[in-house]
Order: C-alpha cells, then structure tokens, then sequence
C-alpha cells in the first residue's frame, strides 16, 4: 500500500484507527494521518481491504487526501 502513497520527504504515515463493515466485517478500514517533519498534519489516507464472501475475491482501495480534502490518490486493485 505505502508505495502507491505520494508522501514527500519526510512526511510519515501516523495510525489513526482501524475498524471493520459489513455483516460478516468482510471490509477492514484503516485512517491514517500524514504528518510531516514538523509534528504538522498534512493530509490523510484511507485503506480499505474487503474480502467476498462467495468467492474469497480481495479487492483494496486506497484514498489519500491533502490538509484540504483534495484527492492526491484514489486507486483500486484486486488482489495483495
């Protein structure tokens, strides 16, 4: 996941929270604060890796948002 993300020099991903959807929790959701040299908050990011049910396809998402809510990456892949 981290090398699809477009963090500049320095900047590094900080664990906001985890949680889980779906009547099975078949969907993992996991926030993320981008946070650069200086302590500040500079964007955000949010990964979510969901497994059918029928069939045990993975699908993840990947959402990566500037301090202004501006979508620097938004990607989709099936697989690992």
């Amino acid at each position: 996941m981290r090398e699809r993300l477009k963090l500049k020099p320095g900047e590094q991903l900080k664990h906001e929270r985890s949680r889980s959807k779906g009547t099975m929790a078949e969907t993992d959701i996991d926030t993320y604060l981008v946070v650069n040299k200086s302590g500040e908050i500079v964007g955000s990011v949010v990964h979510e890796d969901h497994t059918a049910i029928r069939g045990f396809n993975r699908t993840q998402t990947l959402i990566q948002k500037d301090a202004k809510g501006n979508i620097i990456v938004d990607e989709q892949w099936n697989g690992d």
